[in-house]
């Protein structure tokens, strides 16, 4: 029996893809969500969200997933402004960090979730509305024994794939070798999915993806880094 979105998803719920370790926010990143949620955040409800009525026009929707302190969710919403950008993140600073930096420049193309992406897409967004979904630099959970709690498996990308519109773009990248073997893998087997760049292909780093201080800190280590790029069918 194929699984419908709804069991893939409750799957993904019982092994979480991420630890959450918030750590200290500062007094600024704490004063952002006292008083810019209002104006960046958006509250979980468990229903399929209305991001025109949020954004006040109807504009292709980009997703970022796990956007860590919001740098390159930052710089392509002012760097792309024809279009709307949503991100996903579970952990309270960076949340913080990126709504200072939205308002230090009057953005209005940008609408924050702070909770599990899994529940966001089946919930909160609706079939066949996302233009591109990005996941950039996903724990690896590189240990074998945690491998099962990587975001990228089958169960996810399908899940991923009804909340896309035909022909959206998925843009993943790692600098663990590894995972971008596993999710080559994964995504090669995917029904839904074509390789943009042809069969078995990695991409070259787009012009849209910038260097961030957690890809440079990797490449100091010696990491490589492996960009993919998939249409939904």
């Amino acid at each position: 029996m194929t699984d419908t979105p709804h069991d893939n998803a409750h799957y993904m719920r019982r092994i979480r893809s991420f630890v959450l370790r918030e750590g200290r926010m500062t007094p600024a990143q704490q004063r952002a969500f006292d008083t810019l949620w209002s104006r960046f955040g958006v509250d979980y409800r468990g229903a399929p969200h209305d991001f025109s009525a949020s954004f006040g026009r109807v504009a292709p929707l980009v997703m970022e997933i796990g956007f860590g302190n919001g740098e390159a969710l930052a710089w392509a919403s002012e760097h792309d402004a024809t279009r709307d950008f949503i991100g996903v993140e579970v952990h309270g600073p960076g949340v913080g960090r990126l709504m200072n930096a939205l308002a230090q420049r009057d953005a209005t193309n940008v609408r924050l979730y702070k909770h599990d992406a899994v529940e966001v897409l089946e919930h909160e967004i609706a079939l066949d509305t996302l233009a591109e979904v990005r996941i950039w630099f996903p724990d690896p959970w590189h240990k074998a024994r945690h491998n099962k709690r990587r975001l990228i498996q089958p169960e996810f990308v399908a899940l991923l794939a009804s909340r896309m519109a035909p022909g959206g773009l998925l843009h993943l990248a790692t600098d663990w070798q590894a995972y971008a073997e596993h999710m080559l893998a994964v995504m090669e087997s995917a029904p839904d999915w074509r390789n943009d760049i042809g069969p078995g292909q990695f991409a070259e780093k787009p012009a849209w993806r910038i260097e961030t201080h957690f890809e440079r800190r990797g490449l100091k280590l010696g990491h490589g880094v492996w960009d993919l790029l998939y249409r939904r069918v």
